[in-house]
């Protein structure tokens, strides 16, 4: 078994996945890995960072597959013992000009951006070592799409208390009052994307707190975070920011020093914590 280090990026061949590794393969001393649902597409990305003259390595990781993540899992566990840093930032968006019915988009981008991203977190967050990080990729829309909220929802998402399964529950009824047409009624913003986001912030909140439960002497950190406006296939040409740009707020946490207590169940933008 290694003792070598490992950090490792989900939905990584492109855009702010790819820049992320990018930045790990310079800064993080140890393994980084590249994953991706295609291997043809992830063994491609490595290749580009070689001819950089980086060493990424990479592992097949569908995180809508349950199978696909117990396998990395299982090799994770076999040949490291476990992880040090992860990085979630597999996700998806539809474009604003998609006509796919909004029931739909919202089944689909609710089952990725928080439904897969919570079984990574499920599988993978027991295998965190002592002083590892963890890194939810989430988004402003998160924000703006929580202050877009009814009241009472708003109430649910900020609390201390919320437990995973009522966080559960509520990603659940979003996605069944939009296919029951409802979802304004119910006091829902009219954006999958954002919701699914809210759902990714505030899991991450709730991990945290239950790392400081369980594992509090072990010093992990965890939070979600921001990169921005970022110039990619699913934000479009017009974005503010690079990928490399981007990937600066997420790696910053992934590297925070061995020492630090914090930034910790935060939600980080600009490497700066936002209020929630």
């Amino acid at each position: 078994m290694s003792s070598t280090p490992v950090a490792l990026v989900t939905g990584a061949n492109k855009g702010i996945g790819f820049a992320i590794v990018r930045a790990l393969c310079k800064h993080f001393t140890g393994d980084v890995y590249l994953t991706a649902r295609d291997p043809g597409r992830g063994q491609a990305a490595v290749i580009k960072l070689q001819e950089e003259g980086l060493n990424p390595l990479f592992h097949q990781l569908d995180i809508t597959d349950l199978q696909s993540i117990r396998t990395l899992r299982d090799f994770l566990k076999e040949k490291y013992g476990g992880l040090n840093v992860l990085v979630n930032n597999a996700g998806i968006a539809f474009k604003v000009a998609d006509t796919t019915p909004f029931a739909i988009q919202a089944e689909v981008t609710m089952r990725t951006n928080f439904f897969a991203t919570r079984d990574v977190c499920t599988e993978l967050l027991p295998l965190i070592k002592p002083h590892g990080r963890v890194v939810n990729v989430s988004s402003m829309a998160s924000g703006s799409a929580l202050a877009r909220c009814s009241q009472d929802l708003q109430q649910k998402f900020r609390s201390d208390t919320i437990t995973e399964e009522e966080l559960v529950k509520l990603m659940t009824k979003f996605v069944e009052d939009t296919r029951n047409g409802v979802h304004e009624k119910e006091g829902w913003p009219n954006t999958a994307y954002g919701v699914s986001k809210i759902g990714v912030t505030v899991l991450s909140r709730i991990q945290a707190r239950m790392l400081n439960k369980e594992r509090k002497a072990d010093r992990i950190l965890l939070n979600a975070c921001c990169p921005g406006w970022v110039r990619t296939d699913m934000a479009g040409p017009n974005a503010t920011k690079s990928p490399d740009e981007g990937a600066e707020t997420p790696v910053y946490l992934a590297l925070l020093a061995p020492d630090a207590d914090g930034p910790h169940e935060q939600f980080v933008s600009e490497k700066k914590v936002q209020e929630w």
